[in-house]
């Protein structure tokens, strides 16, 4: 799982060129799902004290380190279903446009290779 993490975090950081995988999207996905779950996890154990807001701080700087490689994986997973970054922006549709988009997201790759690029290996 970390080498997922890992290469979206550090080799990948800014890149929306290029295809990624249902599995490579997926577990990053999961793993910010984790850490958010620890981060509030620690922040109720410490309720109203300087170590929550210490903690609150770290999260919100933690979302913002991994805002620019969450929405390039993202653009990558569409690529990789053969459709353009701009399906993005049906997320701002109240409801049905997150739904959407994690439909889109659970597809299956396209089998061939596509204008963005060769079949993922992963």
């Amino acid at each position: 799982m970390k080498q997922w993490y890992w290469d979206v975090i550090t080799g990948k950081y800014a890149e929306f060129s290029g295809r990624a995988g249902v599995k490579e999207f997926w577990m990053f996905v999961l793993f910010n799902f984790i850490i958010s779950v620890a981060f509030s996890i620690i922040i109720a154990i410490f309720g109203d004290s300087f170590m929550a807001r210490f903690f609150t701080v770290l999260e919100v700087l933690y979302g913002l380190a991994v805002l620019i490689p969450g929405l390039a994986i993202a653009v990558r997973r569409l690529h990789d279903i053969g459709k353009k970054w701009t399906w993005l922006l049906i997320a701002f549709i109240p409801f049905v446009g997150a739904i959407w988009l994690i439909v889109l997201y659970c597809q299956a790759s396209e089998p061939q290779e596509n204008e963005y690029g060769p079949v993922p290996a992963v």
